[in-house]
Parts: C-alpha cells; sequence; structure tokens
C-alpha cells in the first residue's frame, strides 16, 4: 500500500503484483504511540504544505486578476492609442493635403512673381524708350521754339523792312505825282512856247 495526497486528503491505494492479481493485505498491527505522532506531525505538515499550496493559488489567482486587468487596460489604452494614430493619421494627411496646396498655391506665386518681374522689366524698357523719346521730343521741341523764335525775328525784321520799303514806296509815289505835275506844268509850258514859236514863224512869214 502507498500514501497519495489528493486535495490535502491522505488515501492508501494497492499496489498490484502481475496482471490480474491482488497482494494479500497483511492484518493491521497494533498502533503504536510514535506511529500516531508521525501521522498526527504528518497530517499537520500536510496541512500546512496545503494551506501554503492554497495561498499560492489564491496570490497566483490575484496576480491573475491583476495581469488581466492590466491586459485589459492595456487593451483600453491601446484602443485609445490606436484611436489617437488613427487621428493623427487624418491629421497628417491633412496637414499633407494642405502642405501640398500650399506648395501648389507657392510655385503659381512664383510663376506670377517671375511673369511679373518680366512684365516689369518690359515695362521698363517701355519706359526708358518712353523717356528717350520724351527727351529728344522736349530737344526736338526746344529746337523749334529757338527756331521759332529765330523765325519771329526774322518776320520782325522783314516785316520792318517791309514798312521801310512801304514808305519809299508811298515817298516814291508821292514823288512820281510830284514828278507828273511837274511833268504836265513842263508839258503845258512847252506847249505855249511852242504856240508861241509857231504863231512867231508865222508873223515872220508873212513880213
Amino acid at each position: 500500500m502507498r500514501l497519495h495526497l489528493n486535495n490535502g486528503q491522505v488515501s492508501a491505494v494497492k499496489l498490484s503484483h502481475g496482471l490480474g492479481e491482488t497482494a494479500a493485505v497483511p492484518p493491521n498491527p497494533p498502533r503504536s504511540p510514535a506511529l500516531a505522532i508521525a501521522l498526527g506531525v504528518l497530517s499537520a505538515v500536510l496541512l500546512v504544505t496545503s494551506f501554503i499550496l492554497w495561498s499560492r493559488v489564491g496570490a497566483r489567482d490575484d496576480t491573475i486578476v491583476q495581469n488581466k486587468n492590466r491586459s485589459d487596460q492595456v487593451q483600453a489604452d491601446a484602443v485609445l492609442l490606436r484611436a489617437q494614430v488613427d487621428q493623427d493619421k487624418v491629421a497628417t494627411a491633412t496637414l499633407q493635403k494642405q502642405m501640398d496646396e500650399a506648395k501648389a498655391a507657392s510655385v503659381q506665386d512664383k510663376a506670377d512673381l517671375d511673369n511679373a518681374v518680366a512684365s516689369a522689366a518690359e515695362v521698363q524698357k517701355t519706359l526708358d524708350k518712353t523717356r528717350i523719346l520724351a527727351t529728344d521730343f522736349q530737344t526736338q521741341t526746344e529746337e523749334a521754339k529757338v527756331a521759332s523764335i529765330k523765325h519771329q525775328g526774322e518776320v520782325d525784321i522783314a516785316q520792318a523792312q517791309t514798312a521801310v520799303m512801304q514808305i519809299q514806296l508811298n515817298k516814291a509815289t508821292a514823288d512820281t505825282s510830284q514828278l507828273q505835275t511837274q511833268l504836265a506844268d513842263l508839258q503845258g509850258r512847252l506847249d505855249t512856247a511852242q504856240a508861241m514859236v509857231a504863231q512867231l514863224e508865222k508873223s515872220q512869214a508873212k513880213n
């Protein structure tokens, strides 16, 4: 017979000797006090051992519960973290889209700026040409003013000369009239003298 510990209880199991044969159980010897004490000690040890095992099982169960609680907390934190990651992914995608839009806008602004610079350069060239033309026109205007003043002086001189010539013409006309008067007077005198000569000639012819 062999003693086995089963859930804190001691049980006797018969051992088989050979197939289908059972060993004969010897008669129980008279119990001695030493054996009773040994069995008591063994029972106490088994009881203490069982208590320790049950304590360890309880501690293990507490540890399992704590681990499960920690696992549940970790899973909950993982769910929150996953949700936060998803939100961060959405925010990142939105930010990336905004960055792409900003980059595209920056490229467009750069192109517009380049066009504006090119247009400004072209306008500057046109302005320079206009300034050159304005300067030439101003020079031509000044030259025209000088020429006009010169021509005005020439006109004034011509007008003065014309006035002098008009005066001379008027004087010549007056002189011509006077000469014509004198010529007419002389013609009258000549006619009178010729008449007198003719008369004298006639008188001499009669005599």
